[in-house]
C-alpha cells in the first residue's frame, strides 16, 4: 500500500533504525543522513518516513510531508554548509540516475555547480 515501509526498501530500513546510517538531522516526517558515495564535499539524502518511489508520487499523495522534505533540505544545507549555496536533486526513473526507489532529495554543497548539470 502507498506510504506504508516496503520490506526491501534500503530507506525505509534506515528509517527503521535497521541499517546504519550518520544521521545528521531528523524531524517527525523526515530523516536526513550523508551519502555513503558523496558526490559533493556536501552530500546528504533527505528521504520521507513514508514511502513513495518518487519524488511525484509523494506529492500527488502527501503534498505537506513533499513540502516537509524540502524545508529539512533547506536546513540541512544551512547547517552544513552555511550560506554558500547549494542543489537540491530529486532523481526519478533509471534514466535520471535514482537507484533507490524511495522518494529522497539530495543536498548538494561545497563546490562550485555547472549548468545545465550532468
Amino acid at each position: 500500500m502507498a506510504g506504508e515501509p516496503q520490506a526491501d526498501c534500503l530507506f525505509c530500513k534506515i528509517v527503521k533504525g535497521e541499517v546504519p546510517a550518520t544521521v545528521v538531522r531528523e524531524t517527525e516526517t523526515t530523516v536526513a543522513f550523508r551519502d555513503i558515495n558523496p558526490q559533493a564535499p556536501v552530500h546528504v539524502l533527505v528521504i520521507p518516513k513514508v514511502h513513495y518511489p518518487d519524488a511525484g508520487s509523494l506529492a500527488a499523495a502527501e503534498p505537506s510531508i513533499a513540502a516537509d522534505v524540502l524545508k529539512t533540505a533547506g536546513e540541512v544545507a544551512l547547517q552544513e554548509n552555511g550560506d554558500k549555496g547549494f542543489r537540491i536533486v530529486f532523481n526519478t526513473g533509471p534514466g535520471a540516475g535514482q537507484t533507490v526507489f524511495h522518494a529522497h532529495a539530495h543536498v548538494l554543497g561545497g563546490r562550485g555547480f555547472n549548468w545545465p548539470p550532468g
